[in-house]
């Protein structure tokens, strides 16, 4: 087990959504609609002789420029709880990431709104995973 097959395996639950690009490190060009997966923090010793660890994810996901007509609902379509384009949904398909953790939850949504990258302007959300290992 390592925090790069955790990322991985994260990686792959959201590739399975239809046309959503994603990446486990911040791409250097920005190609919405996108998904990056990043390492937020870490816990230690969540159980006796440090035997849990938890890892805090995040998962940001852009789309279009701000200004695109389209970019609220291709989003609305990632943030819902359900259904093909969720996001949530496909993070907790596998919710071992292949063995490579006890569980995993998506706890929250606590951004959503505009996003400058290499100044241009997106519309993106973005998801808090705990991972339990």
């Amino acid at each position: 087990m390592s925090i790069a097959a955790m990322r991985t395996a994260l990686g792959n639950n959201i590739r399975t959504i239809a046309g959503l690009r994603v990446s486990e490190e911040l791409p250097d060009q920005i190609s919405p609609p996108i998904a990056v997966v990043a390492l937020g923090s870490i816990d230690y010793h969540g159980a006796m002789k440090g035997g849990l660890t938890t890892y805090q994810f995040t998962v940001q996901v852009m789309v279009g420029r701000i200004s695109e007509r389209n970019a609220q609902r291709k989003l609305d379509a990632y943030v819902f709880p359900t259904g093909a384009s969720s996001v949530p949904s496909a993070i907790e398909s596998e919710r071992t990431l292949n063995g490579n953790c006890q569980d995993l939850i998506v706890t929250a949504m606590p951004y959503i709104g505009s996003l400058t990258v290499n100044e241009n302007q997106y519309l993106a959300a973005e998801f808090a995973v705990t991972v339990y290992a």
